[in-house]
C-alpha cells in the first residue's frame, strides 16, 4: 500500500500554509506490519528534509536525523529510519503541506486531520500513538470528534498532560513534544521528555 496513492487534497483550502511543499509518505508498506504510529506536526519546506523522498526513507534528511537520535535516547537499536521502520513504526506528519508562521490555524489542522483520518485507516494492528506535539494531538483529537467520540487528550500544556493514560480507539496514546526538525536541538529538557515517551510508546510493541 501507498499512502499517497489513498490520499490527496482537493483544491488546498489553507491558507497558511506553503502547498508547494504538500507531502505524503510515498513508500509502499504493508499496513498490517504497522504496530506504532508517529504523527508529527507538519512538513518541511525542503521535501529533501521529509521522513520519505523518491520514494524511500531518505538518508541525511533533517527528519531522519532528529527522529533517530529521538529513538536513540530512548535506547532503541536504531542507526537509521530504515531500522525504525523495520520496526513496525510508521512516521507521518498532521498537517501535509510546510507552515508560512510559527503557528497553524486551528481550521488547516481540522481541515488537514480528514486526510490524516483516512491515511491512518489501514493500520488495523497498530499498539500505540505518539503524537509529536500539540498539532499532532489537536489531529487525533478532530479525528475522535467527528466521529462523535470522546476527547483523545486533554486540553493543557504538554508538561502536563504527558504522562497520562490516554487512549484513541482503545490504543494509547502518548502526547510529547515535536521530535521532527531543528527544534529537537533547542530545549534538553524537552529533548529528555520525548525520550521518555518514546520509550513508553515502544514498550507496547513488545
Amino acid at each position: 500500500m501507498r499512502t499517497s496513492d489513498r490520499i490527496r487534497c482537493e483544491g488546498y483550502p489553507c491558507t497558511d500554509v506553503n502547498t508547494a511543499a504538500y507531502t505524503v509518505p510515498d513508500i509502499d508498506i504493508a499496513p498490517e506490519n504497522i504496530k506504532l504510529v508517529l504523527i508529527s506536526e507538519a512538513a518541511p519546506q525542503d521535501p529533501a528534509d521529509y521522513y520519505y523522498a523518491a520514494g524511500a526513507p531518505q538518508a541525511g534528511s533533517l527528519f531522519e536525523e532528529t527522529t533517530v537520535l529521538a529513538f536513540r535516547d530512548a535506547s532503541a537499536d536504531v542507526a537509521s529510519l530504515q531500522d525504525i521502520l523495520d520496526m513496525g513504526v510508521y512516521l507521518t506528519t498532521a498537517v501535509k503541506c510546510a507552515k508560512t508562521s510559527y503557528t497553524l490555524k486551528a481550521a488547516t489542522t481540522k481541515t488537514c486531520s480528514i486526510l490524516l483520518e483516512a491515511e491512518l485507516a489501514p493500520f488495523t494492528n497498530v499498539r500505540a500513538y505518539l503524537l509529536m506535539g500539540d498539532v499532532a494531538i489537536r489531529a487525533l483529537n478532530y479525528i475522535a470528534k467527528r466521529n462523535g467520540e470522546r476527547r483523545v487528550v486533554p486540553t493543557g500544556s504538554t508538561y502536563k498532560i504527558r504522562g497520562g493514560v490516554y487512549q484513541f480507539r482503545g490504543v494509547p496514546a502518548f502526547p510529547s513534544y515535536l521530535q521532527a526538525g531543528p527544534s529537537f536541538f533547542i530545549e534538553k529538557s524537552k529533548r529528555r521528555m520525548i525520550a521518555e515517551d518514546v520509550a513508553a510508546a515502544l514498550r507496547h510493541l513488545t
